[in-house]
């Protein structure tokens, strides 16, 4: 008899379990999937004007020797000549910012022999100089010190800083939560019903990308043709207003 009522209870017990289970699970899956007709999910979308603030420079030195160390040391000397140059044009050593620098070997194909050729070593540095809005006047200065120094010029872009960035971001994705909400208010409406209480929201994306305004054909050494058509380039085009774009997905209770 005590066996049967010992089955009884854990029974009972394992059945209780299982209930309470269930309706965890049940809970949990009503809140990742609210029941259909409870909720409206709307994309709010904003644009905003945005006025680059920043003009990147940015350099390649290429350099290549019979070992890694040779190819750094000339590399080196560009290097050297480029930021004496810089500090002539009355910026600090530190305004020229090392992106990356790498030492190599210089293999390339070769079409007689039909295989792969190391020559050397080939030592790359990637350089970019920031110039603020009112020190635009000093653009030509660095197309100089780098012409002159021996460093090749890859590109030049228009682009925010990083408080700009911010500020820009706060307010088209402020812009963005609001457009959500009216279309969610007017959604509801439509089915008489108020737009309630905000459930879920997602960023769905920010658009900010650098306006370019000069890319080289190669990011090698330049001759002064290619010196001219950067400055021509560089100062011909003048930074406009650009439109940055920013969404986000809201999930709202309807009432």
């Amino acid at each position: 008899m005590r066996k049967e009522n010992s089955a009884i209870v854990i029974t009972c017990i394992i059945a209780a379990v299982i209930l309470i289970i269930a309706i965890l699970a049940l809970n949990r899956f009503s809140s990742v999937f609210p029941s259909s007709g409870k909720t409206v999910t709307v994309e709010g979308i904003a644009t905003v004007k945005a006025l680059p603030d920043v003009t990147s420079v940015y350099f390649t030195i290429e350099t290549k020797g019979a070992t890694s160390v040779e190819a750094k040391d000339a590399n080196n000397l560009i290097y050297d000549a480029l930021v004496e140059g810089m500090i002539q044009a009355g910026f600090k050593e530190g305004d020229v910012k090392t992106e990356s620098f790498n030492i190599y070997e210089n293999t390339y194909w070769d079409d007689n022999y039909r295989k792969q050729i190391t020559d050397g070593y080939k030592a790359t540095r990637y350089l970019k100089m920031e110039l603020l809005s009112e020190e635009s006047d000093k653009l030509t200065d660095i197309i100089d010190a780098g012409v002159d120094a021996g460093a090749g010029i890859s590109y030049i872009n228009f682009e925010l800083s990083q408080a700009s960035q911010n500020e820009y971001k706060a307010e088209a994705l402020k812009l963005a939560s609001q457009d959500a909400t009216i279309k969610a208010e007017a959604i509801a409406s439509g089915f008489d019903k108020e737009a309630g209480r905000l459930i879920s929201v997602q960023i769905s994306s920010f658009g900010y990308y650098p306006w370019n305004a000069y890319t080289a054909s190669s990011g090698a050494g330049m001759t002064y043709e290619d010196s001219m058509a950067v400055k021509e380039a560089a100062t011909s085009i003048q930074p406009s207003d650009q439109d940055i774009t920013a969404s986000v997905t809201a999930t709202f209770k309807l009432r």
